[in-house]
């Protein structure tokens, strides 16, 4: 099997060795298929709409609505594939001015402080979820189209734990960077 590439040579991305990384990596993959899948279906959705709205003159109840919930849902499900690939949006001005030591160090805090945020969030979203769950909570219209929001909900907090859990993973891959680098150092002085 061969290894998922790497974004780039700055980002601290060596092949995952232990079976935790591994795991989660995997599973980081899986929430990504699924939210590439729930792309295809809304494609599917709103082009069907489109059809039934020009030929039929009948759109399909829902569609709108189930649009909308889908683009938060692929959001958390993809984001932490992203990270893990080194596809989130940063600059990296100070980071190629920095060396090798320090630019580890400073990826892992941010990959730290990303970990926190993420914590954070999960937090705020929790209660969300459980309203969302006792209430029975729904958008649409009755009699016309009601979908339940907790299922979107649960998407959030899943894409949440594992957009921190891909935060920790990088900070631990930085830190070892970080590691066997200055070990290289220390062994070119001797």
């Amino acid at each position: 099997m061969s290894e998922v590439p790497t974004a780039g040579e700055g980002d601290f991305l060596p092949p995952s060795t232990h079976p935790l990384l591994r795991v989660l990596d995997a599973c980081t993959a899986v929430l990504n298929a699924i939210g590439t899948l729930l792309i295809v279906g809304v494609m599917v959705a709103i082009n069907s709409d489109i059809v039934g709205r020009a030929f039929f003159g009948h759109p399909i109840s829902g569609v709108p609505e189930m649009v909308s919930m889908s683009i938060v849902a692929i959001v958390f499900l993809q984001v932490a594939h992203s990270l893990r690939l080194g596809g989130l949006t940063r600059a990296e001005v100070l980071l190629d001015k920095l060396p090798p030591r320090g630019r580890a160090g400073l990826e892992a805090l941010y990959c730290l402080i990303g970990a926190a945020f993420c914590a954070v969030l999960f937090n705020g979203l929790a209660p969300l979820f459980e309203r969302a769950w006792s209430r029975d909570l729904f958008v649409g219209a009755i009699g016309d189209f009601t979908a339940p929001i907790w299922p979107v909900r649960l998407i959030m907090l899943v894409g949440t734990a594992a957009l921190g859990l891909q935060f920790l993973a990088r900070a631990v891959r930085a830190l070892c960077a970080a590691a066997t680098t200055h070990g290289r150092a220390v062994q070119a002085g001797a």
